[in-house]
């Protein structure tokens, strides 16, 4: 196949991204000085090594520019990876989705590359460290458990795993960017559908079950839900960095710059709790220490440092599940509303996307950042776009093939003949959308429509399914991959994710996997996602975000769960075989299609109208 090229825009003169850009991340040339800079001041301090995680003191998926260091010193930009630099070698460690990416990012002559599946870190570290050095490691970067691991690693080299207090990489970090200072703002009350005081209750009463005396919120999602605040310190989600206490009785504190604050934000929280400064939280887990307080930390977010802090000054900290994380995941009356009303808005968008894609494509002139950007301007035309969920995959051809992919000038291809995939979403202040749609650029092969339609089956197989109350993700995932493994294919990620309202896309702790455990519960919004890629020539993906809902099974005698579909728009035509699906897919996408056309059409005029009659008419 042709190579990437480099194109100027077309004639139609598309829009600016708002939200996105496509320069180029980084530039492996600085590796090899950086990596040598940093093993200096490692020697300087008595450390033989040090890792390097891509995260901030929050594990987040999203983290700020000044907390990028995995990202400065190696080049990569992926969403997950871990360095270990030793004195004499240095390696990435990243999962299957980035094998690429990292190995094009960094200097691999300085960094080698090595896939997580094969050699997970702690493995990494256990058969690399040389015996008696002195590993060190960041404890606001890594959590209670994630130390806990790299110990029993260090201690199997027969080396010492050492906590430093300030991390080497700033003070090599000449022209680090400064520390988010986005506003905090209130969350609508009507977007909501639950008053703070409400919330904090049920938390109280949750904290009195564990039989623990406070809980640090140090997850920002939860922090945002509880409050009924957003902010905007990370790309893409309505995120404000900070943490909160929440004692078992008694008014909670919120750790935020006060600058930070609107007063419609700051009045809410204060008729609560108090407000303190980001520096005043080591001061009150030392109080809660001194007074011998059981503290619940958050198990996937809390930094070992809070351990430690609460720990040395006489507490116990005890890392377990925030009970926050399921109330946030189990979504109310109004929240479902929202996020409903959101995914008509953007669907109708996305329409309009699609008929100017069908149109334009087949001319051989547009690029996959042509694409993005015009997607872009459509949902900035419903007036109510706050920022794009994540940013968007748009692959022709072989870059299709690539899950996680992101167009860059260097990368960005024109789309021939093939497939186009794209994937996007939206950030409104109802809702959250994130949609995928796989598009034929001319006409198919029949090798991907029988792949697109094994895809489609997988994806109707979760739409349909019906299941009993405790049942997890995990029970649920070989579902949409059955149509694949029939004909010997499958796909290496998760069948989907759960969704935030107004919050991020990615959220936990429910998702259709092989590693989701969590019971599935009325109210949690879920991404039905299989996919289908063949390196170095296509891939294929389909998306809808559902709603978990109850069922009522005549003569049934247990309680029984499906999905409410709440994405709107047509499935590609050209690209379904027809006599591979059984009579209830077809009905079941007949049916969806008439709701596409009945809920959408109000919205559009014109060609729009005309394309989407079209995409919708029964197979």
């Amino acid at each position: 196949m042709l190579g990437p090229v480099m194109t100027e825009s077309p004639a139609h003169s598309l829009p600016t991204c708002r939200f996105q850009s496509f320069s180029e991340p980084s530039n492996p040339a600085e590796v090899a000085p950086r990596v040598a800079a940093l093993r200096k001041a490692l020697a300087a301090q008595g450390l033989d090594g040090f890792i390097v995680p891509r995260a901030d003191e929050h594990q987040g998926e999203y983290v700020p520019a000044h907390m990028a260091r995995l990202a400065w010193l190696t080049g990569f930009t992926g969403s997950a990876g871990n360095a270990v630099v030793l004195a004499d070698k240095a390696v990435l460690i990243v999962d299957g989705r980035y094998t690429i990416q990292s190995a094009e990012q960094t200097d691999t002559k300085v960094v080698a590359p090595v896939k997580m599946e094969e050699t997970p870190l702690e493995r990494w570290i256990e058969a690399n460290l040389p015996a008696a050095a002195r590993l060190g490691y960041d404890p606001w970067l890594h959590t209670v458990d994630g130390v806990a691991r790299l110990e029993k690693a260090v201690e199997a080299a027969g080396g010492t795993l050492t906590a430093v207090s300030q991390n080497p990489i700033d003070a090599l970090w000449s022209d680090r960017p400064a520390p988010p200072a986005a506003a905090v703002k209130a969350h609508r009350s009507d977007y909501a559908g639950e008053t703070t005081a409400s919330k904090l209750a049920r938390i109280q009463e949750a904290l009195t079950k564990a039989k623990v005396d406070a809980l640090v919120i140090s997850d920002p999602h939860a922090l945002a839900w509880t409050f009924n605040i957003r902010g905007g310190d990370v790309e893409h989600t309505p995120l404000p960095l900070g943490y909160g206490i929440i004692p078992r009785e008694g008014r909670p504190t919120v750790f935020l710059a006060p600058e930070k604050i609107t007063n419609e934000a700051g009045d809410a929280i204060g008729a609560v709790g108090e407000i303190a400064a980001p520096a005043a939280l080591e001061q009150q887990l030392k109080a809660l220490g001194k007074a011998r307080a059981k503290v619940r930390l958050d198990q996937a977010t809390a930094a070992a440092a809070l351990a430690t802090l609460i720990r040395e000054a006489g507490g116990t900290p005890d890392a377990g599940a925030d009970p926050i994380a399921l109330m946030k995941a189990r979504k109310n009356g109004a929240e479902l509303d929202g996020t409903r009303a959101a995914h008509l808005r953007d669907g109708a968008a996305v329409v309009r996307y699609l008929t100017w894609l069908t149109r334009e494509a087949p001319k051989g002139t547009l690029t996959e950042i042509d694409a993005v950007a015009a997607l872009e301007a459509e949902r900035l035309k419903t007036g109510l776009l706050k920022d794009v969920s994540f940013t968007t995959i748009a692959g022709a051809g072989p870059n299709a093939a690539l899950p996680h992919y992101r167009v860059t000038e260097s990368s960005n291809r024109r789309l021939e003949p093939g497939i186009f995939l794209v994937d996007s979403g939206a950030q409104y202040e109802d809702g959250t959308t994130d949609i995928t749609r796989t598009i034929a650029v001319g006409t198919p092969t029949a090798e991907m429509r029988d792949r697109y339609t094994r895809v489609l089956k997988g994806h109707l197989a979760i739409s349909r399914v019906a299941f009993v109350k405790g049942t997890s993700g995990a029970q649920l995932d070989a579902l949409a991959r059955l149509p694949l493994w029939q004909a010997g294919l499958d796909f290496d990620h998760g069948t989907g994710h759960g969704v935030g309202s107004y919050l991020s896309v990615h959220e936990g702790p429910q998702r259709l996997s092989k590693l989701g455990t969590t019971p599935l519960e009325p109210g949690m919004i879920l991404s039905n996602e299989p996919g289908y890629y063949k390196q170095g020539e296509y891939g294929i993906r389909i998306e809808n975000l559902i709603v978990v809902e109850e069922r009522n099974i005549p003569g049934g005698d247990r309680t029984i769960y499906g999905f409410e579909t709440i994405t709107w728009c047509p499935y590609e035509r050209a690209l379904i075989e027809p006599s591979l699906l059984d009579a209830g897919e077809i009905a079941w996408i007949d049916a969806y299609h008439a709701q596409v056309w009945a809920k959408l059409s109000p919205q559009l005029e014109g060609d729009a109208k005309t394309w989407l009659e079209a995409a919708c008419r029964p197979l």
